[in-house]
């Protein structure tokens, strides 16, 4: 008997040799009923044995191989991510999950094979295709386990940034109060200066947290565009920097109309962050300029430092989540998560407008934005 053929006669006695194997998977297992246990197994099966009647050419067999083949068998693909989100659920870890496709396969096999009595060379090929959509199903099941997993982690660190706000800001406010009440001198007057300051910087880090959540569980950046004038917030915001870097002296220019249409918190946080990233990585903190200049439809902000060149092969992530510098993995102090440029990027697109890097030894690290004048 073709294995096809012996798994759709015999489905209900596999299924019953998983929902026997699962159940011994505990502790998830321990509160799961008889329907909860076999959950999609049946679909697999009878799939597989769907795709094994399927034609394939030794192309197509060598490109699933590689998982690079097209989706031949939708139904196997949906049973597969169907189990791995409801395993992940139930609380299955990815090694239990994984497990069953490996009893599966064995069960089937040694239940296939006990069967036959005059084994032939199609017998071979029928092994060769189950075994292909058994990983097929696994595939699936792994990916939307993962997109689960992913999932999970995003909401709890959505909660965890959102929670952390209340404190800080209590932090924060009975920091001033009690710098404006209170006749701090000496060693008090500068802890009572360093609460303030570690509160600011962490508030930064859960905002950037919050952003960084939010992009991944696919909302876009909230924007509310008002009419403002880049310049002014360019010249802001490298106030507010240099109050934390007194050593430092960033060179603001400005050209022609700098005014637009944009969200001022949100384009606050790209020059904080942008000016940040320049006095943090270039080699003098007096030698960062800035330029703020007006074309027809658009505006054109450049921060510019000397310093260690970004690596070529850094580059094209740049702007991606959680990617830190050189001198940050290397132990540099910071109060960064590697999101700073990941915001700015987010900030770019909300508002429709471009962003690009350049960095060399001769030339230093260039950052250019532009913006267009209304959103």
């Amino acid at each position: 008997m073709r294995l096809s053929e012996f798994i759709r006669q015999h489905v209900d006695r596999i299924v019953d040799e998983w929902e026997q194997f699962a159940r011994t998977i505990t502790p998830a297992a321990e509160n799961m009923d008889r329907a909860a246990l076999r959950d999609h197994a049946k679909a697999i099966l009878l799939a597989a044995a769907r795709d094994m009647t399927t034609a394939q050419t030794a192309r197509e067999q060598s490109a699933k191989a590689k998982g690079e083949g097209p989706e031949k068998t939708p139904s196997l693909d949906e049973a597969g991510a169907s189990h791995g989100e409801l395993r992940h659920t139930v609380g299955f870890d990815l090694v239990q999950m994984t497990s069953e496709f490996r009893h599966l396969r064995a069960c089937v096999i040694r239940l296939w094979v006990n069967s036959l009595e005059s084994p032939d060379l199609t017998y071979f090929q029928d092994m060769i295709r189950f075994n292909e959509a058994i990983d097929e199903a696994l595939a699936e099941s792994t990916a939307a386990y993962a997109e689960q997993v992913n999932h999970s982690r995003d909401i709890f660190l959505a909660i965890l940034g959102h929670d952390l706000r209340a404190p800080l800001q209590a932090v924060s406010m009975s920091t001033e109060l009690l710098l404006r009440k209170a006749a701090l001198e000496g060693d008090a007057l500068t802890c009572a200066i360093n609460i303030k300051r570690g509160a600011r910087h962490m508030a930064v880090m859960v905002s950037d947290l919050l952003e960084l959540v939010r992009s991944r569980l696919g909302k876009s950046l909230p924007i509310e565009p008002a009419p403002m004038d880049l310049a002014d917030a360019a010249h802001a915001a490298i106030a507010v920097a240099c109050a934390g870097n007194p050593e430092c002296d960033p060179t603001v220019n400005v050209v022609g109309d700098t005014r637009g249409v944009w969200d001022a918190g949100r384009l606050d946080q790209l020059l904080q962050n942008l000016i940040g990233n320049a006095l943090q990585h270039g080699l003098n903190k007096q030698d960062v300029n800035v330029t703020v200049s007006g074309e027809p439809d658009a505006v054109r902000l450049t921060v510019h430092n000397f310093g260690v060149p970004i690596p070529e092969d850094a580059i094209g992530t740049i702007f991606d989540p959680l990617v830190r510098s050189a001198d940050e993995e290397l132990g540099q102090p910071t109060t960064s998560l590697g999101l700073g440029l990941f915001i700015v990027k987010e900030v770019v697109n909300a508002h429709g407008g471009t962003i690009e890097v350049s960095s060399s030894e001769a030339d230093g690290t260039l950052f250019t934005v532009v913006l267009p004048r209304r959103v």
